[in-house]
């Protein structure tokens, strides 16, 4: 069989990565509930081993939240900031969404990615642990992230939080649902949003650009997991007509008034052309808009190979653009 575009041009570095996707259950290209369980205990156990791993951050305090969520659901949530933090001096916010497909991940697998962003841009963060499909389909999701969002403004000076200073940031999944979390406040008029941070954002449920066509059946999130996921979120009306912008941001026909925004993807995953697409449009609609593609990058290989030289860029990048963003 002839080598595809995806093996011949990975960056090497990023091989490791591939392994993850492979112990984690990627080989398996549904979200069945035999194949989901097994995928999320793995998850469990595989990010248990790592945060065992880890040294404690004396630098960095962490408090579990609960804010009101819809439908009298509460909404768990995880507040970091700098342990010499006077909350009479506010600091820019950060306001985190996991990614996992919206099937898969929780509040302790941003751990380490929330505490760097303290230490790195002596920030305030506060993570939310929305609930999953498909036990909880659209719309609980992203009105979970927008209830967190609203908790998190009216307790910043609780907080210590500059209000005027929030930003919204998610990857993958947390990508998609920043995304529609921002277009939730654009459209009921707050809570204000200083930024957006869309890293290699899940936007599009029809899943029919080239990208998401060419890369089938490869040992990433491929375009049969993503089929698994927005069918998980969206049940039949996946790519039909009848589909809220607030699940799939890239149906938004306007988007005007949304925050400056930083896009991040990899040339090599699904997500690349609706992530470009989306930018552009940003830009087009008059929204300052930072856009990165990342040669020789599978879907979050930061992540699942943070040792790379990549991933070491790819953090740097957007670290700049957040401090560039909320540096008052």
């Amino acid at each position: 069989m002839p080598e595809t575009r995806f093996e011949r041009q990975l960056d090497p570095e990023l091989l490791p990565g591939l392994e993850v996707y492979r112990m984690l259950g990627f080989d398996e290209t549904d979200f069945s509930p035999d194949n989901l369980a097994r995928m999320r205990a793995t998850l469990t156990g595989f990010m248990a081993a790592a945060q065992a791993e880890l040294t404690d951050n004396d630098g960095v305090a962490s408090e579990d939240r609960v804010a009101p969520g819809p439908d009298d659901n509460d909404v768990p949530v995880r507040v970091y900031r700098p342990v010499d933090h006077d909350p009479s001096t506010p600091l820019p916010g950060i306001y985190w969404i996991h990614g996992g497909g919206m099937v898969l991940g929780d509040l302790d697998g941003s751990d380490p990615g929330c505490e760097a962003w303290v230490d790195h841009l002596g920030c305030v963060v506060v993570s939310v642990d929305y609930r999953l499909a498909p036990e909880h389909p659209h719309p609980a999701p992203v009105e979970d992230c927008f209830a967190g969002l609203v908790w998190m403004a009216e307790h910043a000076g609780e907080l210590g939080v500059d209000a005027s200073r929030i930003a919204v940031a998610g990857a993958s999944a947390g990508g998609g649902l920043a995304a529609g979390t921002c277009l939730l406040a654009r459209d009921r008029e707050g809570p204000d949003v200083a930024f957006q941070c869309l890293v290699y954002p899940m936007l599009d449920d029809r899943n029919e650009t080239p990208s998401a066509r060419e890369f089938a059946g490869i040992v990433s999130w491929s375009h049969e997991h993503n089929t698994s996921g927005w069918a998980a979120l969206l049940g039949d009306a996946a790519g039909g007509d009848d589909v809220s912008p607030y699940a799939a941001p890239a149906r938004a026909s306007d988007l005007s008034g949304l925050p400056p925004t930083l896009v991040q993807v990899g040339d090599l995953e699904v997500f690349r052309d609706e992530d470009v697409d989306y930018a552009l449009r940003l830009m087009q609609a008059g929204v300052p808009t930072e856009l990165h593609v990342y040669p020789g990058a599978f879907h979050a290989a930061d992540g699942f190979a943070p040792e790379a030289d990549h991933s070491a860029r790819f953090l740097r990048d957007q670290f700049d653009a957040l401090a560039r963003a909320l540096g008052g």
